[in-house]
Order: structure tokens, then sequence, then C-alpha cells
């Protein structure tokens, strides 16, 4: 399901929300030249936001969305979850 029409299921985000510093960290390390003020996500601004790392990373939006969507989409044991990775 998809209540926000963002083309990232609900469950999905919900799990960002629970996961924001991790995905935070995740990201400036995918794409290096974003800060912290990149990062910052005000409730109800989304396509702002999504705008401004579409950019500051000089991906297309859609790509940015997928990557969000592959790396955090996974379940918890999942190897590609970024907090799964530094156990190896």
């Amino acid at each position: 399901m998809d209540v926000n029409n963002n083309n990232i299921g609900d469950n999905t985000e919900l799990r960002a929300r629970g996961d924001w510093n991790q995905i935070k960290g995740a990201a400036k390390q995918k794409w290096g030249q974003l800060t912290d003020d990149d990062m910052s996500y005000d409730e109800g601004k989304q396509d702002e936001w999504f705008g401004r790392l579409e950019q500051k990373t000089g991906h297309a939006i859609d790509d940015i969305k997928d990557w969000f969507s592959k790396t955090f989409s996974g379940t918890s044991n999942d190897p590609n979850r970024p907090s799964n990775q530094n156990s190896r």
C-alpha cells in the first residue's frame, strides 16, 4: 500500500522513519557530498526534500527513491541492509 502516493511502500516508509539515523548515514556514504542539512526532512515536504537530493547528488528522483526502497525494504536479516553490513 502507498498512502502517500510517493512510490515507496508504507511498510518501507515506516521502517525508514524508525531507522532514520542509519538511513542518513548510509545515504551520506553513498553520496559523499550530502550534509546533515541535506538530510533534514520536514513532514509534508517530501517532494522538496527529494528535489534537494536530486540537485545535490545529480541523480534522478526515481533513482534516489529506488535506492532508498532497495536498501531499506529488506528483512532485518537481509545482508544488504546497512545495519547488517557492520557485522561482517
